[in-house]
């Protein structure tokens, strides 16, 4: 699918990838954003697009936005393990919002939906980890959530006519990203530069890509990959460790403290220690990353100290 000349709705818009997306898509087509602004600020939504405060959790504003005229919806609009304390409502309310878009869909024949997942669909698999891994065994509500959301897009797009490409995220970093671990250790050393506490061992090891890199990797697999569902990983072909961020951001910052563990192998329940996704299926189809996980890490510290160091200032 070209996207070129096209109504898109970005849901959840206001959030890191949702409104970078929406910059890179708002020059060649009509770009609309809705969010609850629940987790994301309306000042993310880049100038020049459409805004619209909405509840995917609302089948009237899911009406409101998801119309005739759509084209493609891009449903990144989710609660995750870091922002919701009520693991039910996360696992109900996640599928809810899904639910819901695919039925409007259904009602306004919009047939074109890309969908962000997560690397936590897999739980704690062997790496580097492939789609085609089974058996999928989440050890998260957000991650059994995500896969409950892959289940009901698989059924829509092979027995209801809406084309998927389901993303499945290493972790993404960039400008304007809160509640994540490089703008953490910012936040933590601009408070106190002599000593960082760092959850669980700091061994932690994960691929790291840059929201530029995955906006690039997400449009070229809505333009190349046919299927009626597609599934692709998007992440790097290296790792990154919790000290190594650490390092990178401390170094940034031009301070060295003294780390201090919380202890055990993970950052929280449900935290999966080590991740690396196989991207070999995303290569096939012609992408690669130009960045390892470290090199990611240090372009977000830089981007993410500037704006962290003015909101200090303020």
């Amino acid at each position: 699918m070209e996207l070129t000349d096209k109504r898109i709705l970005v849901t959840g818009g206001a959030g890191l990838v949702g409104s970078h997306l929406a910059a890179h898509l708002s020059d060649d087509n009509d770009v609309l954003v809705a969010d609850d602004l629940s987790k994301g600020t309306r000042e993310r939504v880049p100038d020049g697009v459409e805004f619209e405060k909405a509840d995917m959790c609302d089948p009237e504003d899911v009406a409101r936005v998801v119309t005739e005229d759509t084209d493609i919806v891009f449903h990144f609009a989710a609660y995750t393990d870091t922002n919701y304390d009520d693991d039910r409502k996360l696992f109900e309310e996640n599928g809810a919002m899904t639910y819901n878009v695919l039925e409007r869909m259904d009602e306004v024949g919009c047939d074109k939906l890309a969908f962000t997942s997560s690397s936590t669909v897999y739980g704690e698999a062997p790496m580097p980890t492939p789609e085609d891994y089974a058996p999928l065994e989440p050890i998260s509500i957000y991650g059994a959530s995500k896969l409950a959301d892959e289940g009901i897009l698989s059924t829509y797009a092979h027995s209801y006519g809406v084309q998927t490409w389901v993303y499945r995220f290493a972790n993404i970093v960039g400008p304007n990203q809160r509640g994540n671990v490089v703008p953490d250790f910012i936040e933590k050393l601009l408070d106190d530069p002599e000593t960082l506490t760092i959850l669980g061992n700091g061994l932690q090891e994960k691929s790291y890509l840059h929201v530029e890199e995955c906006i690039d990797a997400m449009c070229h697999v809505v333009e190349t990959a046919e299927k009626d569902f597609n599934v692709y990983n998007l992440g790097t072909r290296t790792t990154t460790s919790v000290n190594t961020i650490a390092d990178i951001v401390a170094n940034e910052l031009g301070v060295d403290p003294e780390y201090e563990y919380t202890g055990g192998d993970r950052g929280w329940t449900g935290d999966v220690p080590k991740m690396r996704l196989s991207i070999e299926k995303l290569s096939a189809l012609g992408w690669e990353p130009t960045q390892s996980s470290d090199e990611a890490v240090r372009q977000a510290a830089r981007q993410l100290i500037d704006e962290l160091r003015a909101e200090y200032e303020n």
